[in-house]
């Protein structure tokens, strides 16, 4: 059997041995689904680049596009250049930008390819920025997408955050983006969870008031709008903003926690999905999202709620470090041979959090194959003191 001793919170080791059962990487298309379901797909460093790591990233390319076609193998589509491939937490606008045109050249090659880019502001050095400014900013990058062909997610800007005085600044800056998109955008309401600089989004600190606004802006662009993802961790106002969404606009789940039960809804709806969760569990959610499709409920169930306690491990407080998690789990799978980040983010969780990840994805059947992720573990927790 395979197993390895694991560290403990009390720093005695424990003999774990492995008890999942993989879950097969099967080829599937976006068609094979009745959720539309993006992950938002995350970049692999390059550890043989002279370079500071905390001042310039440096991306393995063919690792990164490879990755991205395994999640369309699957039939998932790919959220290009979110905070999932650490914008604003390594990855600038100059490398996003070689990101999104090199994605989109890959996807242009095949049909099935699903895929939506990240645009925002981040490009702006610090956040004392005029609306004029901002708006610029984002018709900056959104021409940019647009230029290569590409759908566009709008992201919520930090220097946004900060400049915007009252609700009315949030409501006429995104209108002005939006006249500006050639197709309909998907919004993105990013937490201050995941982000702290964007407390207060929307011009509230109460979610719910900030809804109301949000709400407001969504109603007044709703034929530039798909749908919105809204990343709060709170099932309960996920539910109530989607039952109030205008007719046509999608709800796209970027719930982290809930993601099983929002994806399979209710008598009122359903969520679809875009979520950095996907990046990390891709085959167990392809297999799920078509047993849904199916009708067998029960089955999306049971292959997607073990998932859950990993999802929540992941991305527990401080969230913003959840790509830390990702990372490791796609080099404990075999998906890059490393585990490196841009920005030397591999630093950003302990010992003790990365090895309850590996004991969770294990009881997640997310291990693609035991055996190696056991000898990558054992390899990983040499360099980290434990024998």
């Amino acid at each position: 059997m395979t197993d390895l001793n694991l560290p403990r919170d009390d720093r005695s080791l424990e003999r774990y041995t492995l008890v999942g059962t993989p879950i097969p990487l099967e080829r599937r298309a976006a068609g094979d689904f009745n959720r539309v379901a993006f992950a938002a797909a995350h970049v692999v460093a390059d550890p043989f680049v002279e370079h500071d790591p905390w001042l310039a990233p440096a991306i393995d390319w063919d690792a990164t596009l490879r990755f991205r076609h395994r999640l369309w193998d699957l039939g998932l589509g790919v959220a290009e250049a979110m905070d999932t491939a650490q914008r604003g937490m390594g990855l600038g606008w100059p490398q996003a930008q070689e990101l999104i045109s090199r994605a989109l050249k890959d996807a242009a090659t095949r049909k099935d390819a699903l895929i939506a880019c990240g645009v925002g502001t981040d490009h702006l050095s610090g956040t004392d920025h005029s609306l004029d400014r901002i708006v610029d900013a984002y018709r900056q990058q959104l021409d940019f997408v647009q230029g290569e062909g590409g759908r566009v997610i709008l992201m919520a800007s930090r220097a946004l955050a900060a400049a915007a005085a009252s609700p009315d600044d949030y409501l006429d800056t995104y209108a002005r983006v939006l006249a500006h998109a050639d197709q309909k955008v998907i919004i993105h309401w990013l937490g201050e969870m995941f982000d702290p600089a964007l407390e207060g989004f929307w011009g509230a600190r109460d979610h719910m008031v900030a809804m109301e606004t949000c709400l407001d802006m969504i109603a007044a662009n709703v034929d530039k709008i798909d749908g919105i993802k809204i990343s709060l961790l709170s099932k309960e106002k996920e539910i109530i903003m989607r039952r109030r969404l205008p007719a046509g606009v999608r709800m796209y789940t970027g719930d982290d926690f809930n993601y099983a039960e929002l994806i399979a809804g209710d008598e009122q709806g359903h969520s679809d999905a875009l979520l950095g969760i996907f990046d990390a569990i891709a085959p167990a959610a392809s297999k799920a999202l078509a047993s849904l499709k199916s009708g067998k409920t029960a089955e999306f169930f049971d292959v997607l709620e073990p998932t859950v306690a990993l999802s929540r491990h992941i991305f527990k407080a401080p969230t913003r470090f959840y790509k830390t998690g990702v990372v490791f789990l796609a080099y404990l799978n075999g998906l890059q041979d490393h585990f490196t980040m841009v920005g030397g983010q591999e630093s950003a969780r302990s010992t003790l959090h990365l090895s309850e990840l590996f004991r969770l994805a294990d009881k997640a059947n997310v291990l693609a194959d035991p055996d190696d992720a056991t000898r990558r573990m054992k390899a990983f927790l040499s360099v980290r003191g434990v024998n």
